[in-house]
């Protein structure tokens, strides 16, 4: 095979809508197309095609529980917190740089490998899971959402109501590219923060010394400022950004030719979401600097409200509609991640590309979560705070369980081929594994146990340290299912 030809695939793919041109929201690559190589404009142009899986995942995680969790670290500990940030930057780039290499090498989704490596018990533990976490979290984007229309002052049930529908009908066209343009709008939407920090102005000398400072608040309670380190770890790196962008590739057409082309688009969404977390935390923390609501955080529209107060309407606004934008792109991008996982373990249609009558199950999923999630939010009585509380406490059962899976498929040769992991980056992996297992234990521990003290925080650390590493150290359970010739790589 001409090694600068784009060939159609079969094989390991579960639906052949996954195989075809590239049709990006900003460009398209023909299959056949052989110069997409030659000259720096053509580089350009096939890069513009490939943009979307890497901004849409990384802004997407900038949702409403992320302006919550930044929300609060402002409010109530000041940009002391940053650092936090500056350490996720390596992380966020290994786990989806991993998941981007599985999609385009294998053609196969996140759930459908763990399902098919590892068995069937892990394969329903990971979508069982999967489903339930998302669905949570997708009732908390359409709190953010409900709370971004009461700022506004307008009602809740048609501003919802109509939230459900765009979402629902920006990805049942058909059309992979019209529902790529909707999200990037949503991207670029986001930017909303930045003429909002500028008002704002925190200071930028204390803002880059936090930044690059590792140091604990003062005045905080160790517990407590260590269940919102856990927080910000948590809604940074989410279980659902791993099947989404897998899956995501997949959808857009995108093969091993074009990995570094991914890669960078991976790089540009997180330049995006960690300036969207520092300008949220930031803003946040100089806005209640010295106030009566300094270490008082309640919620999102109580930040709304203060911003208002001090910086005058606009800013208020401003944070209102770049909270509603976020929500938006997470409950677009979380009910897809579980539509796909679906639609893999299932072996259904689940592609953009197809109409909603040539692909139900993948639609009905999507839609069914978006309805149920924006009808909860606007039911009387319905306990949101406890469907917070149930988000966390299967983001820290999942997580674990689904990093670990990634490391030892991206290890797995009869998966990946000359595609698997480097010597640096399964120790790096290896040890961000460890850290994720025992901060997710800390995390779940203390939903559980509200009251849970420091004394205890410090065993969980220690006792799972040394179980997490031992666990790291451990090789690949059984061999892949996959028989030779089954996956991208062999064809490709």
């Amino acid at each position: 095979m001409d090694s600068t030809t784009l060939q159609p695939r079969n094989g390991a793919m579960l639906d052949t809508a996954h195989v075809g041109d590239i049709r990006g929201a900003l460009g398209t690559i023909k299959v056949g197309d052989a110069g997409h190589e030659r000259g720096l404009m053509r580089r350009l142009k096939t890069l513009l095609a490939i943009l979307g899986p890497g901004l849409i995942v990384m802004v997407g995680d900038n949702d409403a529980g992320a302006f919550s969790t930044y929300a609060q670290a402002g409010q109530n500990y000041g940009t002391t917190l940053l650092w936090t940030l500056a350490l996720l930057i390596p992380v966020l780039y290994v786990n989806q740089e991993m998941v981007l290499r599985l999609g385009a090498v294998t053609g196969v989704g996140h759930a459908r490998l763990i399902l098919e490596r590892f068995g069937r018990f892990w394969g329903a533990f990971s979508v069982v899971d999967l489903f339930l976490l998302n669905a949570l979290t997708i009732v908390t984007e359409f709190i953010g959402i409900a709370l971004g229309l009461d700022y506004l002052g307008i009602p809740r049930a048609p501003g919802v109501g109509i939230a459900a529908v765009l979402i629902m009908l920006a990805a049942s066209t058909g059309d992979f590219r019209r529902f790529e343009r909707f999200a990037l709008s949503l991207v670029l939407g986001s930017l909303v923060l930045l003429p909002l920090f500028v008002m704002v102005h925190p200071p930028m000398s204390q803002l880059v010394r936090d930044f690059t400072t590792v140091q604990m608040p003062k005045d905080g309670k160790l517990s407590d400022v260590m269940l919102l380190i856990i927080g910000i770890v948590g809604t940074t790196i989410a279980p659902w950004q791993l099947f989404f962008q897998q899956s995501y590739v997949i959808d857009k057409r995108i093969t091993p030719r074009f990995i570094r082309y991914e890669r960078l688009d991976l790089w540009l969404g997180i330049v995006l979401v960690v300036l969207g977390a520092v300008a949220l935390i930031s803003l946040v923390a100089h806005c209640f600097a010295g106030r009566p609501e300094a270490g008082q955080f309640s919620d999102a529209l109580g930040v709304a409200q203060g911003l208002a107060q001090y910086h005058g309407h606009w800013s208020g606004t401003l944070f209102a509609l770049a909270l509603i934008d976020a929500s938006v792109i997470g409950a677009a991008a979380v009910s897809l991640s579980t539509a796909y996982a679906v639609g893999d373990v299932l072996s259904v249609n689940h592609s953009l590309h197809r109409k909603p009558g040539e692909a139900k199950g993948f639609y009905l999923v999507y839609c069914g979560l978006i309805v149920l999630a924006a009808a909860l939010v606007l039911l009387p009585g319905v306990p949101l705070g406890l469907l917070t509380n149930a988000v966390q406490t299967l983001a820290g059962v999942l997580l674990p369980s689904a990093s670990v899976f990634l490391l030892l498929l991206c290890n797995d040769r009869q998966v990946l081929g000359p595609w698997v992991n480097g010597r640096w980056t399964n120790a790096f992996t290896s040890a961000v594994v460890a850290v994720l297992v025992i901060l997710s234990t800390v995390l779940t521990a203390a939903v559980i146990f509200p009251d849970i003290g420091e004394d205890q925080i410090v065993t969980i650390l220690v006792g799972g340290g040394v179980l997490a590493s031992r666990e790291t150290r451990r090789g690949p359970p059984a061999r892949c299912r996959w028989s030779a010739g089954a996956c991208r790589r062999c064809i490709f």
